[in-house]
C-alpha cells in the first residue's frame, strides 16, 4: 500500500530484484487476494501534512483499517515516524512518548501514532509498526529537506537555511530502508522497530561537507529556530539484522555528484 510514493517504489524494485512478486493496489480498494501475503502499508500524507489535516488522518487511520479488516495476511507492517521521539528521553521502542493535542504541528504525530494504537492492539504478533527516520536517496524526487540543499547547491551555488546551524536529525538512506522493511515484513521478532541511522547530525555539519564538494555559499535566514531531535536508538536493528547504516556525510559526495549528473542528462 503506498506503492507509487518515495519509498515505495524503492521498496518494490528492491523485492522484484529479490524474485518476489509484488501487487500495488489502491489505497481503499485493497490487494485482489484473500490471502495477502506480506503487506506492507507505507502509504501516507507527508510534507504537506499541515493543509490537508483530512487527508492525513484519512491515510494514516481510516484507509488503515479497512485493509487490517479486509482479509488474511502471513504478515502486516505499518509504516510510522521517528518524529514521535520528539521531547522524548528514551528512544528505545516501546518507551512512553511525549505529544500535544494543541499542537497543529503535532497532528503528523498524532494520526501516527493512532495507526500504531490500532495495528499492536490486534493480538497478532505479526502485526508489525517501523518507525522511520529522515530517509534520503540520489533520486531527488521530492521537496525535502536535503534534496533542497543539494539541488541549491549545485545549481544555485548558494543555500539559505531556514533552521539554526545547531539543529539536528538523523537521516537514513533509502537502500537501508527498503532492506531493513523487506527483513522486519517476513522474520521480525519484535511488533516496533526503528529504522534509522542512529546519528544525528547538525545543519553545520551538514552544510560545511555540502560546501567542500559543491563550492556554494551558506547563509541562515535571521532568527531561524534551534530544531532539535533525540538521537534514535538502533539496538534493535543493529542486533536482531546486523545492520550498519550508511552515514549521510560520508555520502554526501556521491550525492552531490549524481544530482550533477543528472542535469547533465536533463540538459
Amino acid at each position: 500500500m503506498g506503492g507509487h510514493g518515495f519509498i515505495g517504489r524503492r521498496l518494490i524494485a528492491h523485492l522484484t530484484d529479490d524474485g518476489d512478486q509484488c501487487e500495488v493496489p489502491s489505497r481503499r480498494a485493497g490487494p485482489s487476494r484473500l490471502d495477502w501475503g506480506h503487506v506492507i502499508y507505507a502509504a501516507g500524507v507527508t510534507a504537506d501534512f499541515r493543509t490537508r489535516p483530512y487527508d492525513t488522518v484519512r491515510s494514516h487511520v481510516t484507509d488503515l483499517m479497512q485493509v487490517l479488516d479486509g482479509g488474511d495476511f502471513k504478515s502486516f507492517l505499518y509504516l510510522s515516524t521517528t518524529r514521535v521521539y520528539r521531547g522524548a528521553a528514551d528512544t528505545t521502542e516501546g518507551q512512553p512518548l511525549m505529544v500535544r493535542s494543541d499542537d497543529a504541528d503535532q497532528l503528523y504525530n498524532l494520526s501516527k501514532l493512532m495507526g500504531e494504537s490500532i495495528c499492536l492492539s490486534i493480538n497478532n504478533p505479526r502485526v508489525r509498526v517501523a518507525r522511520v527516520s529522515n530517509v534520503y536517496s540520489a533520486e531527488f524526487s521530492s521537496p525535502n529537506f536535503l534534496d533542497t540543499l543539494v539541488d541549491d547547491a549545485v545549481s544555485k551555488k548558494r543555500v539559505v537555511l531556514r533552521t539554526d546551524l545547531r539543529s539536528t536529525k538523523d537521516y537514513v538512506h533509502v537502500d537501508d530502508v527498503v532492506r531493513l522493511l523487506a527483513a522486519i515484513a517476513r522474520s521480525g521478532r519484535h511488533r516496533i522497530y526503528n529504522v534509522a541511522s542512529g546519528e544525528n547530525v547538525s545543519n553545520d555539519a551538514l552544510v560545511e561537507r555540502i560546501r567542500q564538494v559543491s563550492g556554494c555559499t551558506v547563509e541562515v535566514v535571521p532568527a531561524a529556530p534551534l530544531v532539535t531531535f533525540p538521537v534514535i536508538s538502533i539496538q534493535r536493528i543493529r542486533q536482531e539484522f546486523s545492520v550498519r547504516p550508511a552515514s549521510i556525510l560520508g555520502e554526501l559526495p556521491r550525492l552531490v555528484a549524481a544530482y550533477r549528473r543528472s542535469l547533465g542528462a536533463a540538459a
